[in-house]
Order: structure tokens, then C-alpha cells, then sequence
């Protein structure tokens, strides 16, 4: 408690151990030559992650007008690139990938307010006994979601990366937990029923055999079997176009009690069906988008409208009708998800930064943090510095950051800010207001994800349970790492070995808007501790799991809490974005090039994928090359 307070304390208005340790001031070379990396301390494998009150305490603090008062005056560094690009996430390195690739002899600078590269595609690392390797699981971006409908540029990106799709289903043995007689399930817990009630959605089942174990009224029941089964055509006489007009007008929550007019328990039992997907539940995902969306066991009682389905809606959201076409669903090539393709971007530019780079060999690969930010690199990565200023000027641009003492400023032949749009504003001062106010337009969902590592999996073997769906509770799923092994990592195949769980949070407070539910849950989460988080994971997981002899004590190893107060970008959907399809759309608006500064980051599309985060990475490359 003696400890005296740093200025990167004083901006986020906490005081952290973590942030004191970084808080060292920069060191000069001798004579005028330029400032040398501040020494930043490895990231802590478990605990809290993501963004953390290091990583966003200096972005909170320039939103809110706090930071300049007490930042001093920026001091040049010395340093000149041809390229900086803020924001160290899959747009951020994929835009100064293109842009090594088409400048060779380029010197580039990516800087990051986050102590590790990936943005929100982040990997969870750990090494229980007995394992001679790593586990690894993801941390916010665990599958490339349909690659077959990428853009030009993402599927140009992953051919130059070798990887090669057409392996992708010898990566995921799908046979695996089904073989072990696993399935998914729903766990009506207390918070939504008053009681605890596990139900395994067994595929070979009728709708009458495992609705009969929900913990639901018999009208419930009824309405929920007829919905699944045998729905009737809800608006007789109208035509496909107007249907679907309805739909748009109508949440999934809207539907199913103006609609179909079910007992209130369905209508719980739905809520958590889009929450570890979209961010938000049925109270907000669209009508429109549910029928698109829907499964086996997901979003029931459009089949008996006829609709057409050999395309998708105009009112179905960019990402929803970009998958239509699709040969396949969300692929899952590594055990750590979009990371990788992060790392091998960085293994690329950067020597020394990992012991390979191949899409086999990545996921063992060990990696160097301090090799990112070596005086004698063309392409350097500095973690820990907050982007706080950029400006065009007679020779190019500007580009201050805070390294964790003062602000310091170099020289840019082009920027591209590729951090989350909705900050942008605060960073260019100038910058017309039109486009700031669209800029604003882009607010992130939040999103919280924990990786807890399990000393065995026998007790969800012996539930039967492979992923389990909350419909009320903190936690909203929590699922088994699926079975992907490459040539250098092996997955757990029995229940007696360690593996990973997964489970997913969605702060967005019920009842709003996704923009005004966006907001208020990240309030709430921000003020919410890991150790709440923590308990929560213990207690779910003993909930589900503990009639099956899982003890939370014992099984549970080691977690980590990656939190992503900023996570999902938003796209439009109905019936929330009347202005959706036709437009004005605000992206179209927020991402034009402002002198030498260029706009990334997958708010710009929007699509909370990887391929809008390549995609709008490339665009803003080619602005700056057109420029």
C-alpha cells in the first residue's frame, strides 16, 4: 500500500501491481539516436486478460478528457517509418503484412495497448502434469467463421500462410465425442426456473422425449414440442417478401410471444440460444436472422411459413447472408483459432519472434516477446503503448503513443489506425465531424471468455455432455475444446487426460438496444472482479457437473479470464438499424481515408470475423497506396 502511484495509474483511476512493474522510463542510446523499447514483463498466463486495467486504463482516459491534462508534452523519439499501424490484432498485422509483401524494404511499427499480439484473437495456454506438451485453447476467436465465402484478400492471405483448408477435416475429429456417447445439452438452471435441471439433446431422440425433462409448464412443453415438430404458417395468405418483412421487424423474443403466442417458459428457454454467438439474446437478435440461423435444436417455428431459403433476406445481417452460400460452417483448423494466423503474420516479419511459422508448426511454436521490438527489425511490434495521438502534417504523419512515463511521438509515411473505431475520434482531433459521429456508430459488444483447464473430463463423460447451453445463468455455454490436433500438437482423446473447457459471457444488459445494451454491460463488467468471475466458473461448472462426480476443488487446475469489454464489432441488423440494407451506412462513412491516415479494424466492414479484420486491412493499405 506504499507503493507510490504511477501516471499510468493515475489515468485509469486504479492502482496495479502489473502496470507499476511496466511503468519504466525509456532509455536513450548514446548521442541523439532513438529511443530503445521500454522493458515490458511477459504476460501472466492465467488470471485476468484481454483488456485489462493496463490495457484500457489510457484509452478510458483520453475518451474521457482526462488524459492531456497531466501527459505533458509529447517528445519525439527520433524514430521515422514508412508505415505505423495501431492496433496489434488480426487488421493491425494483416495491414502491415500486405504491406511488407508489397514494400519489401519497408520499416513498419505496430503498437498496442494490450501486452500480447492477437487483439481479441488470443490464446490460453497451459501445462497440466503428466502432459508433455502444452494445452492450448483460444481466448476470443476460436474458428475461421465459413472460409469458403472469404474475400479475395483473406483467402489470398491464407494460401500465402499454407493453409490448406481441404485439411481442415482431418484437424477436427467431429466423430469423437459422439462416439463417447456425448452430446450438447441445456442446463435450465435455478436463475431462470427456480431449479437445476440438465437435459441432453441427444440427436437420435424424439422433441417429445428430452422436452419432457425441461423444468417448464406442460403448456410450455406443448408449445415448445409443436414449434421444433410440426409449426403451422403463423401469417397465412402473405407473400414470401412481406413475411419476411414481418421478420425484420421482429426480435426472435418478439416472434415467438407475438407471433406464435407461446407460453412465457419458452420464451425463457429461447433467450440464451444467440448469446455465445451474437453477443445478446433473443430479446434482440432479429426474427430475420433467426430463421436464417436456425438448427436442430436452435431458433424453432419458421418451418411452417414456406419461406424461400434458396437465398438469404435483404434484411438478413452482412455476415448471415455472406454464409449462405457456404460449403462449410465455422472451421476450426487450430486448437488456438485466429491467433495463429496472427503469429505466423508476425513470425514473417519479425526474426527471432518464433521457432516457426508454418500453419502446422505454430501452434508448439515458442515465442519471443522481446524479439518484437529490436532496434535493427524493419517491421517492430511494441506492446504496452497505447496509440493517443495521430495527425497528418507536410511530410506525412504523426503518431503519439504513451509508453507508460510520457508520450512519445514518431514519424509515419502512412498510418493505419486499425484499433476499435469508435476510438478514433479522440485520437485525430481534425478529422471531419461527420465521420467521427460515424465513427461512434461502432460499439463493440462485449464479451468475456474463460479457458479453465480440467485435470480430466470424466465427469462430462459421464453426463453425456460435450457442450452444455446455460438459459439463465452467469456463464451462458460451457463446451469441451473440440478434438483439433495439426502434425505437432496432439488433443485429448480420453476422459482421464487434462483438457480444456470453454465457457462464454455476455455482459449486454437485457431489454435494449444493442449499442445501449453494449454499454450498459460493459459498465457492469468493468466493475466486475476476476474473482467473481472465478467463483462463477467453480460454481456453474460444480452445478452442472457435480452429480457426475466433478469436484471444482480438485478438477479444476488453472484459468484464465481473457475480458473483452470491446469484443464482437457490430453489424447492422433489423430491426434495430432501420437504414439497413438501403443505407446511408454509417461504415461506409467511417472508414474513408483521412489524408495519410487510413482506417482498418473489422468495425470498418462491420463483421465480427476474421476475414472483415483482413479484408479492411488491405482496404486500407490500397487507400494509402492510392493516396
Amino acid at each position: 500500500m506504499d507503493r507510490k502511484i504511477s501516471r499510468r495509474d493515475f489515468f485509469d483511476g486504479v492502482a496495479t501491481a502489473a502496470g507499476c512493474a511496466a511503468l519504466r522510463a525509456p532509455r536513450r542510446r548514446a548521442g541523439t539516436g532513438p529511443v530503445l523499447p521500454v522493458p515490458r514483463p511477459a504476460p501472466r498466463p492465467h488470471g485476468l486478460r484481454g483488456n485489462t486495467p493496463d490495457a484500457i486504463g489510457v484509452p478510458h482516459a483520453v475518451r474521457d478528457g482526462r488524459f492531456w491534462q497531466r501527459a505533458g508534452t509529447p517528445e519525439p523519439t527520433g524514430e521515422s517509418y514508412d508505415l505505423v499501424v495501431a492496433g496489434a490484432g488480426v487488421s493491425g498485422v494483416a495491414a502491415a503484412y500486405a504491406w511488407t509483401r508489397r514494400h519489401p524494404r519497408a520499416r513498419v511499427l505496430v503498437l498496442d495497448n494490450h501486452d500480447d499480439v492477437g487483439g481479441h484473437a488470443r490464446r490460453s495456454v497451459f501445462h497440466p502434469a503428466g502432459r508433455g506438451d502444452p494445452l492450448i485453447g483460444h481466448g476470443g476467436s476460436g474458428s475461421l467463421y465459413a472460409p469458403s465465402t472469404w474475400s479475395p484478400e483473406g483467402t489470398a492471405l491464407l494460401a500465402d500462410l499454407g493453409v490448406d483448408l481441404t485439411q481442415a477435416g482431418r484437424r477436427l475429429d467431429t466423430s469423437l465425442y459422439p462416439r463417447l456417447g456425448m452430446h450438447d445439452a441445456v442446463f435450465c438452471d435455478r436463475e431462470t426456473f427456480g431449479a437445476d435441471r440438465l437435459v441432453v439433446l441427444d440427436p437420435r431422440g424424439t422433441t417429445e422425449r428430452w422436452v419432457a425433462g425441461l423444468p417448464i409448464a406442460a403448456e410450455a412443453r406443448r408449445d415448445l414440442v409443436r414449434l421444433f415438430d410440426d409449426p403451422p404458417d403463423w401469417l397465412p395468405g402473405l407473400p414470401d417478401g412481406r413475411k419476411k418483412e414481418l421478420l425484420a421487424g421482429l426480435t426472435y423474443a418478439g416472434f415467438l410471444r407475438e407471433v406464435c403466442r407461446v407460453h412465457p417458459d419458452v420464451v425463457r428457454f429461447c433467450q440464451t440460444m444467440p448469446s455465445a454467438t451474437w453477443g445478446y439474446g433473443s430479446d434482440v437478435l432479429g426474427a430475420i436472422d433467426a430463421w436464417a440461423s436456425a438448427g436442430p435444436f436452435t431458433y424453432p417455428g419458421f418451418a411452417g411459413l414456406g419461406l424461400d431459403a434458396s437465398e438469404p433476406s435483404p434484411y438478413n445481417s452482412p455476415g448471415v447472408a455472406r454464409r449462405w452460400g457456404a460449403r462449410d460452417a465455422d472451421v476450426r483448423y487450430w486448437p488456438e483459432g485466429a491467433d495463429a494466423l496472427v503469429r505466423m503474420m508476425i513470425a514473417r516479419m519479425v526474426p527471432g519472434f518464433a521457432t516457426a511459422a508454418s500453419a502446422d508448426g505454430i501452434t508448439t511454436a515458442s515465442f519471443d516477446l522481446g524479439a518484437l521490438d529490436r532496434p535493427g527489425n524493419r517491421v517492430r511490434v511494441r506492446l504496452s503503448s497505447p496509440v493517443v495521438l495521430a495527425r497528418n502534417d507536410v511530410r506525412g504523419a504523426t503518431v503519439g503513443y504513451f509508453d507508460g512515463h510520457r508520450v512519445r511521438t514518431v514519424r509515419a509515411g502512412g498510418v493505419v489506425l486499425a484499433c476499435w473505431n469508435a476510438m478514433i475520434p479522440y485520437l485525430v482531433d481534425d478529422l471531419p465531424a461527420e465521420q467521427k459521429e460515424a465513427m461512434r456508430q461502432a460499439v463493440k459488444m462485449p464479451l468475456v471468455h474463460a479457458t479453465a483447464q480440467l485435470r480430466d473430463w470424466r465427469a462430462f463423460r459421464e453426463a453425456g455432455v460435450r457442450r452444455a447451453r446455460f438459459t439463465g445463468a452467469y456463464w451462458v455455454t460451457a463446451e469441451l475444446a473440440p478434438p483439433v490436433g495439426t502434425a505437432s500438437y496432439r488433443c485429448p482423446r480420453s476422459p482421464d487426460e487434462p483438457i480444456a473447457v470453454h465457457l462464454v459471457h455476455p455482459p449486454a444488459r437485457r431489454g435494449m438496444a444493442p449499442r445501449d445494451a453494449a454499454a450498459a454491460g460493459r459498465r457492469t463488467l468493468l466493475a466486475t472482479p476476476y474473482e467473481a468471475m472465478e467463483y462463477r466458473v467453480r460454481e456453474q461448472l460444480a452445478r452442472l457437473l457435480g452429480p457426475y462426480g466433478f469436484d471444482p476443488a480438485r478438477d479444476i487446475e488453472a484459468l484464465t479470464v481473457h475480458r473483452w469489454g470491446h469484443g464482437y464489432a457490430p453489424e447492422y441488423v433489423r430491426p434495430w438499424d432501420a437504414f439497413y440494407p438501403d443505407g446511408p451506412l454509417p461504415a461506409d462513412t467511417a472508414r474513408r481515408r483521412f489524408g495519410r491516415i487510413a482506417i482498418a479494424n473489422s468495425d470498418s466492414v462491420p463483421g465480427a470475423d476474421a476475414d472483415a479484420a483482413v479484408s479492411s486491412a488491405y482496404r486500407a493499405v490500397r487507400d494509402l497506396e492510392d493516396a
